[in-house]
């Protein structure tokens, strides 16, 4: 996979305002890495860890690092300034100030530590086999529509509705209300840049209003009326101490698997079925072996990290890679560069299907806040792919819309957060014998 040469000032790119990053960050996260793994960019004052020890052991010690600004970073920063050698204090008196700071990414132990163990609750191994079974029917169902013509747009017309059928599904929403989730998370065309974005929009506080509305309903009339659903399981789990819930922290958290779960899976989808049109040989493979497509998808995720890294902010003065952090700084943990480590990957940059240690990679984070939904996705990708492939004999990028082999023209999410492909159109060849 070649990438262009690396920005030769590195120090004029603003990446979290430019848009020059946006289709191809990779030679400036190598930049970043050659001149030192831990560095602060000269912009918003953002320590940039694109080091892979060195983002592990951040995202491992939630003691030093707290994850309150872990979705926003610098924007729109910390309310108020951070001073001493110890902002412990300051980050839980002003936490509820800053956006997203009821989501799960951004809670610390204790809170996290609570809230985490209810989400587990929903997604136990159990759930997730029993889940299986539907996430292949879902799949195949989606599939009967997609391939009913030679060519898709496969973000918008399976991967998304797929995986937001597949959480549906997981989380027990009713069969009757599925079609008004497509519509309202699906089809109607979202304003702004959203989290992250490139640009000046401004950030909702909790941008999650129809998924809480809905989810308020469901625990509700479960928790007066159980029914012996998913949903029933929902609304009467406890946290690990035995407590019951508020009704808005069980909606919380299934929302947050419901929105990010999805939104990360898509992105993943996008990537895979990306390399897979443009390199038949990797399709002929995976048909012929499909054993082998689990690691293509660990592969997938190591390349092309549907998040690019999250934020922490140091509570106390730290040392990282040998660089000292004082108390108060922003970091950005940045897993799409970690993943390209050439410390831990041989050949970075180039995509190998049989990599050995491809699941090394930090993409789902490390420690506490490892991705909850990461066997969810995993299992996603998996059977979509496979589906896809057991169905067709051959995928192919539509050059109509992204151009010839030797120019092709892709367009990714303007965010600092995700890495992912706004839209992937591709032509197809239905297989003579396609099992349903």
């Amino acid at each position: 996979m070649a990438h262009d040469e690396p920005p030769e000032d590195i120090d004029a790119i603003d990446f979290f305002r430019d848009d020059t990053t946006v289709a191809d960050p990779y030679p400036y996260f190598d930049a970043l890495r050659a001149r030192c793994p831990v560095t602060r960019e000269p912009h918003h004052g953002v320590m940039m860890v694109t080091g892979y020890e060195e983002a592990v052991q951040v995202a491992q010690d939630p003691r030093t690092f707290s994850s309150c600004l872990s979705v926003t970073g610098p924007f729109p920063g910390f309310p108020v300034p951070l001073e001493g050698d110890d902002v412990s204090a300051l980050i839980e008196r002003h936490r509820d100030e800053l956006p997203m700071s009821d989501q799960l990414p951004t809670l610390d132990p204790p809170v996290h530590t609570a809230h985490r163990g209810l989400l587990m609750r929903l997604i136990t191994p159990k759930r997730l086999k029993e889940n299986e079974a539907a996430v292949r029917e879902i799949a195949d169902s989606m599939l009967d529509t997609f391939l009913a013509r030679p060519e898709g747009e496969l973000i918008s017309e399976f991967a998304g509705p797929f995986t937001l059928l597949v959480i549906a599904d997981l989380l027990g929403v009713p069969e009757e209300d599925r079609e008004e989730f497509l519509d309202k998370l699906q089809r109607r065309p979202r304003a702004g840049g959203g989290i992250g974005s490139t640009g000046e929009d401004s950030l909702a506080h909790s941008p999650l209003e129809f998924l809480y509305g809905r989810f308020s309903d469901y625990i509700e009339d479960r928790r007066r009326e159980p029914r012996g659903d998913v949903l029933t399981g929902l609304a009467t789990a406890t946290f690990p101490d035995g407590s019951l819930p508020e009704v808005a922290d069980a909606v919380r958290v299934a929302a947050n698997l419901f929105s990010a779960g999805q939104e990360t899976t898509v992105r993943l989808l996008s990537s895979a079925f990306k390399m897979l049109a443009e390199r038949p040989d990797i399709q002929t493979l995976l048909r012929a072996e499909p054993d082998r497509i689990p690691n293509f998808v660990e592969e997938t995720l190591r390349t092309e990290s549907p998040v690019k890294g999250d934020f922490r902010l140091s509570r106390v003065p730290a040392t990282v890679g040998g660089v000292d952090i004082p108390a108060g700084t922003t970091l950005m943990v940045v897993n799409g560069a970690a993943n390209r480590d050439p410390r831990r990957f041989e050949d970075p940059a180039t995509f190998d299907p049989a990599r050995p240690n491809a699941r090394h990679h930090i993409a789902f984070g490390r420690g506490i806040h490892t991705c909850p939904g990461a066997p969810l996705a995993r299992a996603e990708a998996r059977v979509g792919i496979e589906r896809l492939l057991a169905r067709t004999s051959d995928i192919r990028i539509s050059e109509r819309v992204h151009g010839p082999a030797h120019a092709r023209r892709y367009q990714y999410l303007p965010t600092y957060i995700l890495r992912g492909l706004t839209h992937l159109n591709l032509e197809f060849t239905p297989a003579e014998e396609s099992t349903r």
